[in-house]
């Protein structure tokens, strides 16, 4: 008998109802709207070499986002179903592959000029954006932009725009052409270092075996009642990214028989 596992299931379901202290996200994330802003990014205490953080998240199969187990350097079931459609001749079991694959999100430390008393906050962007800082620290007139003392300072100008009939925010940023320091302020500078928030202690972290439930009631759509109460457990759950945010996942629903090869992957293991 293995205790520890069933010390776990005992925890799991003495948790399952019950709700989490409410966070105020706004404190933790700079969630831009249309209008412009001035801000440093960080030196980011969790990833020395660069300062946004790749993050994989997984899409579509409830309202909210839920954290790949990858993140942690873990096994994830709906990585390891991924896989193995890519294994497939099947050119729809490719595609759903990819669609149910996590999807990397960047989360940068920032401090917003005017708002340094809130203190460090996590600047979440796509690929692009990632890119084009990457592009601006490999020029040589730019470099490091998050030198703490001759760093550089950002304009970011966000606008509404409308991506397959949804909602989003678009960000353009340029880097100011003169260089300074995090602040003149030392504490501030030493805060801005050490406190930063951790994306992966904000959400919730789900079991081997949870996501693998999730996927199998994602994956039967005849058992429609059952997979809505799971999506409601779920949902229930405060999640760092909004719809806004969020990257599209279209058509995610399975064929039927694709239930089939999760049984065959899950039965071997």
């Amino acid at each position: 008998m293995d205790l520890s596992f069933v010390k776990q299931k005992l925890a799991d379901g003495a948790n399952k109802g019950n709700k989490r202290e409410k966070i105020d996200y706004s404190k933790i994330f700079f969630k831009p709207k249309e209008g412009k802003y001035q801000v440093r990014i960080i030196p980011n205490k969790f990833r020395s070499e660069w300062p946004l953080r790749e993050i994989q998240i997984h899409y579509g199969f409830a309202k909210g986002p839920i954290l790949a187990l990858t993140n942690w350097k873990e096994s994830d079931p709906i990585v390891d179903f991924a896989q193995k459609l890519r294994k497939s001749v099947d050119k729809d079991d490719w595609q759903l592959a990819n669609k149910i694959s996590p999807k990397t999100r960047y989360f940068a430390p920032v401090l917003v000029r005017g708002e340094e008393a809130q203190g460090v906050r996590l600047w979440e962007v796509g690929k692009l954006v990632n890119d084009q800082l990457m592009g601006i620290a490999a020029d040589e007139d730019y470099g490091d932009f998050t030198n703490i003392t001759d760093g550089r300072d950002f304009t970011i100008e966000a606008t509404e725009d409308i991506v397959v009939g949804r909602k989003c925010i678009k960000c353009t940023l340029r880097p100011k052409v003169k260089p300074t320091p995090i602040s003149e302020d030392a504490t501030i500078v030493e805060k801005a270092l050490e406190n930063q928030p951790d994306i992966l202690e904000i959400n919730r972290k789900y079991s081997y075996d949870q996501l693998k439930d999730i996927l199998q009631k994602w994956l039967s759509p005849e058992n429609e009642e059952e997979t809505s109460s799971n999506t409601e457990e779920v949902d229930a759950k405060d999640t760092f990214l909004e719809e806004i945010n969020a990257p599209v996942v279209a058509d995610m629903k399975p064929k039927a028989n694709v239930a089939d090869k999760f049984d065959s992957l899950f039965n071997e293991n």
